[in-house]
């Protein structure tokens, strides 16, 4: 991978992580200073965010400690899966935060439910990303494996010589 690509992506995560922090730090705030006006469950909704955040925060730094590994020419290794899977939970856990937030709207969205119906879908689109994810660690396993018997043919073809 080029360093300038590494970089950038590294630059973009830094920024990703830090607006995670802020925004978590603006829920906490909110739910300390702001009362709940009776139109939203914004407890909930507040709540929500903030753990939200936390899946960003750890796809973030899973994605980042992938890169380091890639860099390193470790990321074929079994170590990496611990990261994938990590993401892969993330991810879930992002798609059912969401799904919880189409359930707490759902009931001011009864004129119009094609709202609900909308949000709804994204949080299949979101378990759709986990399933992308899942099969990449597919493709991850199969890359280790052969890794492995590479190893194994150079260490036998060793021996033969």
């Amino acid at each position: 991978m080029a360093k300038l690509t590494v970089g950038a992506l590294r630059a973009v995560l830094a920024v990703v992580l830090a607006g995670t922090v802020f925004v978590q730090a603006l829920m906490v705030w909110a739910l300390a200073t702001d009362p709940e006006d009776g139109t939203l469950p914004l407890t909930p909704l507040r709540v929500i965010a903030i753990l939200g955040m936390v899946s960003v925060q750890v796809t973030v730094v899973c994605v980042w400690r992938l890169v380091t590994m890639v860099r390193r020419g470790t990321v074929f290794s079994h170590a990496a899966f611990r990261y994938v899977d990590a993401v892969i939970g993330a991810i879930v856990a992002a798609a059912l935060l969401w799904f919880a937030v189409t359930v707490l709207n759902a009931p001011g969205q009864r004129a119009d439910p094609g709202v609900t119906v909308i949000m709804g879908g994204i949080a299949l689109a979101i378990l759709g990303v986990a399933l992308i994810v899942l099969v990449l660690r597919m493709l991850l396993a199969q890359a280790v494996a052969r890794d492995v018997e590479a190893a194994q043919m150079e260490a036998e073809l060793g021996e033969v010589i």
